[in-house]
């Protein structure tokens, strides 16, 4: 299990690293964006894997983690917290799905058998709410950590 989790931290790290050196990420800062792909993609891993809780609610607890360390990275190196958030989130967007959403109803426009087509099209739609459901975590999870510690005026 421990492998597995390791494994996916570092495939997590990399492809936010690509993603942040895509988008001209300063070489300095890549280490902040690594860790937070690694960190939220290992925590949502762990929390499907191991707690077998739905995916789309450890995507918010993997996002709501990315959220929470963008904004400790921008402080410490001074920078906007989307840099880093951007990055770490791209490794949970849920490519899968949003294709075999696709796949499916580009199939169910060949098939004769009415049967058939229901089945591609329930598939395809229910493929489609996951993906919208994850994107909103997503969305959701690097929100709430700004709204909370990201403070317009100070509390008096």
């Amino acid at each position: 299990m421990i492998e597995l989790i390791l494994n996916d931290a570092l495939w997590s790290a990399l492809a936010a690293t690509g993603f942040a050196i895509l988008f001209n990420v300063p070489r300095r800062l890549l280490w902040g964006c690594a860790l937070t792909g690694a960190v939220g993609h290992a925590l949502r891993t762990v929390l499907v894997e191991t707690v077998d809780m739905p995916l789309e609610l450890a995507t918010l607890f993997g996002a709501i983690a990315v959220g929470i360390l963008a904004q400790w990275c921008a402080r410490h190196w001074r920078v906007p917290a989307p840099v880093f958030a951007i990055s770490g989130a791209i490794p949970m967007v849920p490519g899968l799905f949003a294709y075999s959403a696709m796949i499916a109803i580009i199939q169910s426009t060949t098939l004769a058998a009415p049967e058939e087509v229901r089945t591609l099209l329930t598939e395809g739609a229910v493929n489609m709410i996951r993906v919208a459901l994850i994107l909103g975590a997503i969305a959701t999870g690097i929100v709430l950590p700004t709204l909370i510690f990201q403070r317009e005026k100070p509390v008096v």
